[in-house]
């Protein structure tokens, strides 16, 4: 059972929190040690040290963060040097934790020696919001299966009111200021999830023990108040995420409190999917779904829409993924079982992960080579050292030249250049022929926001948004661990830090492709069409925004293409297209014929490895397809 009370806190504020909520299972009940109780002063000194290396040296936003916040959070640490020894414990970890929270930046965060690893405090319920921005409404749409709420009029549909006493949109605008996020809108959506699902490992435990919710059966009906009290949950990685320590853990772009949170979600609300992706089991959400090898990460179906008839829909719960060459095989997979008549790709919500899998994707919707997001060092004297150590050569050798430049040009950044091979978001090509709609929020991050920027960049098609913008998380994340390995025997090696503290920090800095090209993603995120959440969008599973998408979708150009290969013969069927070209191996099979729409028969290859079916309309490439020969 992955759902523990807080007898299995480990911090002395979660043992408080246990003992005067009353949830302890026996008052005898043993807690785990914490990994340590206190630092003294001399490891205060080596926490702070570390973290001053870290980001005067390394954190690729230190110039923006500074220029848009007017806060420098090297002096902050300098002047937090010369008093951490007379700080109580509490307080030392608290002013850390703000100098590393005022940066806006949810890749950048900082976990004390008491913070509970893996752990994420829950109310067993979700909210959602729907409506304007100037007049949001707040909807309870999921409610955790047993007794964990007394109420049993508080359910998926009420409206909630209060929160301790409080209006619930002024609780929400002022959690929203300790809240990471670039843009207020950013702030707003990440404080509504927060308020009801915290990670305990980057952040502090709640600051009441319980809270009094205040609720409405609908608009007009009496009020109701509840009281729930906070419970822990250990949601555990993901079986087919990325390791640490693998080697795509330094090619991750992901909000790890986030990614903690949407884990946390997922035992509460679906835990038959926790437990089949947890047992490695193909497993569909429910009835409609298609069943998925992973199904972590992926959920895909077909919905009949008002306005086009049947549209596919592939829902990208995570980018956390350890083997990007399966998670793609996998939704080309999904997306050939769905109509062709046009694709709804849902990113909302999406905290990022593997830079690989969300860019090598973007291939399979658009006949165009993918340009991929690219990414800069800043330029100083520690990551010129780190760049030209034996020990990272294979991963930072492609930036030496430019930082070494740098000292005479005064560059604040490196050369921007791709983590994801240019070859590789081309290896595979188009396998979905019509036309494609990604939707995003402002809670889709990281990884999430480089999948909306090449959605843009490389034309594939429109971007919807819920709120301004995507989440604007621009960067490849790397934890201290991986820090303190890569400068190693320079001269800017990092202190071992106390046990339990650890910290994650914006590494490489990312910036757009195509017309956009060199516009960074941090605190701006990909603008998109906007749309507001219905009521029926948030209970009735997306049914407006789906139908709204598929309206969007019946605008834009369509044709098909399907190729069929036989022993002996080719088979191509198409609509909406004027031109055919085949090559052979990258050279061409045959010159250019005309041709309308229906089946056209032609005889197989008789040499090569690599057959490429070319389709042209009004002269531009419409859709490209690639069948292996052997």
């Amino acid at each position: 059972m992955a759902t523990r009370t807080p007898s299995l806190l480990k911090s002395q504020t979660g043992v408080l929190l246990a003992e005067r909520a009353g949830l302890l299972k026996s008052p005898h009940a043993k807690l785990p040690a914490a990994s340590r109780d206190q630092l003294d002063a001399a490891e205060r000194e080596v926490v702070v040290d570390a973290l001053l290396t870290a980001i005067a040296g390394a954190y690729c936003h230190l110039h923006q963060k500074r220029a848009g916040y007017a806060n420098d959070p090297v002096q902050a640490l300098e002047l937090l040097r010369t008093h951490a020894a007379d700080m109580s414990e509490a307080e030392f970890h608290m002013i850390v934790t703000g100098i590393i929270v005022d940066l806006r930046d949810a890749h950048t965060l900082y976990a004390g020696p008491t913070s509970l690893a893996g752990a994420v405090a829950q109310l067993p319920f979700l909210v959602e919001q729907y409506g304007s921005t100037d007049a949001p409404s707040f909807l309870v749409t999921k409610v955790a299966h047993g007794k964990l709420i007394a109420d049993a009029a508080f359910r998926p549909g009420v409206l909630l009111d209060t929160w301790n006493g409080m209006p619930f949109e002024r609780a929400v605008a002022i959690h929203a200021d300790r809240e990471t996020g670039g843009r207020p809108d950013a702030r707003l959506a990440r404080a509504l999830e927060s308020l009801t699902f915290r990670s305990l490992q980057y952040g502090a435990p709640p600051d009441e023990l319980w809270v009094e919710i205040g609720f409405r059966d609908g608009p007009g009906k009496a009020r109701r108040e509840v009281r729930i009290p906070w419970r822990i949950v250990w949601p555990g990685r993901p079986a087919t995420g990325v390791r640490p320590g693998a080697h795509t853990a330094l090619r991750v772009a992901v909000s790890p409190a986030g990614e903690q949170v949407r884990r946390a979600k997922k035992l509460m609300f679906s835990g038959k999917e926790w437990r089949a992706e947890n047992q490695r089991a193909e497993m569909a959400r429910d009835a409609g779904w298609i069943k998925t090898r992973f199904p972590d990460a992926l959920s895909a179906r077909t919905y009949a829409t008002k306005a086009l008839g049947e549209v596919g829909y592939l829902r990208i719960w995570t980018f956390d993924v350890g083997d990007h060459e399966a998670f793609v095989a996998e939704v080309i997979r999904l997306v050939e079982q769905l109509p062709d008549t046009g694709l709804i790709v849902d990113v909302r919500g999406n905290p990022g992960g593997l830079i690989w899998a969300a860019e090598r994707l973007l291939q399979l919707f658009t006949p165009n080579k993918v340009a991929p997001t690219r990414f800069s060092l800043v330029a100083t004297p520690l990551t010129r050292a780190m760049a030209k150590s034996a020990f990272n050569r294979m991963e930072l050798e492609p930036w030496i030249a430019s930082l070494e430049s740098a000292i005479s040009t005064g560059e604040a950044y490196s050369q921007a250049l791709p983590i994801t091979d240019p070859s590789w978001c081309d290896d595979v090509g188009q396998r979905y022929g019509g036309p494609v709609v990604c939707v995003a929020d402002a809670n889709t991050y990281s990884s999430g926001d480089l999948f909306c920027a090449g959605f843009v960049d490389n034309e594939i098609g429109a971007l919807v948004c819920v709120g301004q913008a995507t989440g604007a998380g621009g960067a490849n994340v790397w934890t201290s661990h991986d820090l303190a390995d890569a400068l190693d025997g320079t001269d800017f090696a990092l202190p071992r830090l106390p046990d339990g503290v650890s910290f994650t920090m914006a590494f490489r800095r990312a910036v757009r492709s195509g017309d956009a090209a060199g516009v960074p993603i941090e605190d701006l995120g990909i603008a998109g069409i906007p749309y507001a959440m219905t009521r029926r969008d948030v209970l009735d599973g997306n049914a407006d925004l789906i139908d709204w998408c598929a309206q969007l979708l019946s605008g834009a150009p369509y044709s098909s293409l399907h190729v069929a290969l036989g022993k002996s013969g080719l088979t191509i069927t198409t609509a909406g297209l004027d031109e055919l070209e085949l090559y052979v191996d990258g050279r061409p099979a045959e010159a250019a014929r005309a041709m309308g729409d229906g089946v056209l028969k032609l005889p197989r290859p008789a040499a090569g490895a690599m057959l490429e079916v070319v389709c042209r309309k009004s002269g531009f490439v419409a859709q490209r397809r690639r069948i292996a020969l052997g």
